[in-house]
Parts: structure tokens; C-alpha cells; sequence
């Protein structure tokens, strides 16, 4: 790309991998300790089976994760962070600080946008659509 220097182009992708809402939920979980799949499914609220197997294997190959297949009749299969997906957990955690200390202001503006942005009617569904799942995700 014109402008963009090629290690820079290399960090957007690094960036994508872990700024997606889903590896932060993963890491956020793995960061308790070892997961199995099926435990990690049931702890992110709204992620698919598919969504988190594309997630597992993404971070897998970043380096951020291993996946350890156990000899056992069903196979068992954990995931772990390595020592550089470790290295996240801090920055995941401000993160998550920074949301639950602004929610508040956060909602206001939301609210404020809608009344500005939207007929009174619009402004319920907006409101409604606030409780539901997110198109998308």
C-alpha cells in the first residue's frame, strides 16, 4: 500500500488478530488458567462453536496459545497461553478497567446521540436493540 511501510502492514494484522473482541474474551479466560473447549464455549456469552475454533487457531499460530490433545477416550484437548500471550493479559485487563470505570458516560453519550439522532420512536428501538445481541457478532 502507498504510505504504509511494509512492518507497519505487518502490525495491522497483528492488531486485528488480538484487538478482535473474541481473542480478547479468550485470552481474558485462558488468562484464569488452562480451558478445555467446551469450557471456554460456555464461558464467552454469544461466540459459536466456529467462531471460537477460527480463534483458538489464529492465536495458536500467532504463537499466543498451545493446544495440547490428550490420549483419552473422548479425546481432551486444552488450550494454555504461552509466556507471550501472557503478556497480554495486563493490557486486556486496562482495557477492561478503562470500559467498566466509563460505562456510565459511555451510555450517557449513547443516550444523548439517539434523542439527537432519532425520533422518539427510533430512540425505543435503540434502546431495545441495547439489550439484544449485536447484529454481526
Amino acid at each position: 500500500m502507498p504510505g504504509f511501510a511494509p512492518a507497519t502492514c505487518r502490525v495491522r494484522g497483528v492488531l486485528d488478530r488480538i484487538g478482535d473482541k473474541w481473542a480478547i474474551y479468550v485470552v481474558d479466560r485462558l488468562g484464569q488458567g488452562p480451558r478445555r473447549f467446551s469450557e471456554l464455549l460456555r464461558g464467552i456469552d454469544g461466540i459459536t462453536a466456529r467462531m471460537l475454533t477460527v480463534t483458538l487457531r489464529g492465536l495458536e499460530r500467532d504463537g499466543l496459545l498451545t493446544r495440547t490433545v490428550h490420549a483419552a477416550v473422548p479425546p481432551r484437548v486444552d488450550y494454555q497461553l504461552t509466556p507471550l500471550g501472557e503478556t497480554l493479559l495486563s493490557t486486556i485487563g486496562q482495557l477492561v478497567s478503562w470500559a467498566d470505570a466509563h460505562i456510565g458516560e459511555i451510555e450517557s453519550a449513547r443516550a444523548d446521540y439517539d434523542a439527537r439522532s432519532c425520533p422518539p420512536p427510533c430512540a425505543a428501538e435503540s434502546a431495545d436493540a441495547e439489550e439484544a445481541p449485536c447484529p454481526g457478532d
